[in-house]
């Protein structure tokens, strides 16, 4: 998988990202730094393209939407996983951004399976969104940056007893480009890790246990310290996974990715 490249991390914000809190970082941010944020998303999520703005995984039953492929569940589908998009198009309607008419007055995915959806793959809803998607990077990456800044404290709450350890982590990834790319990339690809129904036999797999797992020494190893409890949260997560779910499928795409933030 090709990423965009780091340097611009390292030479132009990197001393922004080591003092901020993230909602501040938010708004030091150019649109030309949320653009590579959020290609860099992108890319991780659906290769960068277009197509993949709209898509629908086998063995899935929402809608994945957008450069973090927000989840979209269909009327009467309640699933495990946190439901983003609605909620990414009400901070769509915060900030005046144009929707498509249809999209203001549908409160549920609107294609009720996979076979409906691939069957209006070039239907004018899914034109819509693509063209929405596509238009509004800056948009989304700030709708995810804001997701991890509510998140930071509950995180820390929610350890208890780990609470110290889990507020020192996320201290020293701050302190680096490539922590603070893992945190707000992480955030979005497995959530926070505090929705009780997003666990397998009792086990989660999201920012909060990636950071409860991760024993950095100081700020210069918590990229990798980061990369490698993602990647063991990510596989213990697959091996206590449904079998008719077949997760081991993704597993080296996930394990890849999450080298990445390393680097």
């Amino acid at each position: 998988m090709n990423l965009l490249p780091l340097s611009w991390f390292r030479y132009t914000l990197l001393f922004l990202l080591s003092v901020v809190s993230f909602g501040s970082y938010a708004h030091a941010l150019n649109d030309a730094d949320l653009q590579r944020i959020g290609k860099r998303i992108w890319q991780n999520e659906c290769a960068g393209t277009v197509e993949g703005l709209t898509s629908w995984n086998s063995g899935e039953n929402f809608a994945s939407l957008g450069i973090g492929h927000f989840i979209w569940y269909p009327e009467g589908v309640d699933g495990p996983f946190e439901e983003s998009f609605p909620k990414l198009v009400q901070w769509f309607r915060q900030r005046g951004v144009n929707l498509p008419a249809w999209l203001l007055s549908t409160k549920d995915c609107p294609w009720p399976n996979q076979a409906a959806f691939a069957r209006d793959r070039e239907g004018s809803r899914q034109k819509d969104l693509r063209k929405l998607l596509a238009s509004t990077i800056s948009e989304q990456t700030l709708f995810i940056i804001a997701r991890l800044d509510q998140a930071a404290p509950r995180l820390v709450q929610a350890a208890g007893k780990n609470g110290a350890l889990v507020e020192r982590n996320i201290a020293f990834l701050r302190q680096t480009a490539a922590g603070n790319f893992a945190l707000i990339d992480y955030v979005n690809f497995k959530g926070e890790g505090l929705n009780p129904k997003e666990r397998y036999k009792g086990e989660g797999w999201g920012l909060l246990q990636v950071l409860i797992n991760m024993r950095p020494a100081d700020a210069a190893s918590a990229p990798a310290a980061f990369a490698k409890s993602s990647q063991q949260v990510l596989a213990r997560r697959v091996a206590n996974s449904p079998a008719e779910r077949g997760e081991k499928r993704w597993l080296a795409g996930w394990s890849n990715r999450c080298a990445a933030y390393a680097k």
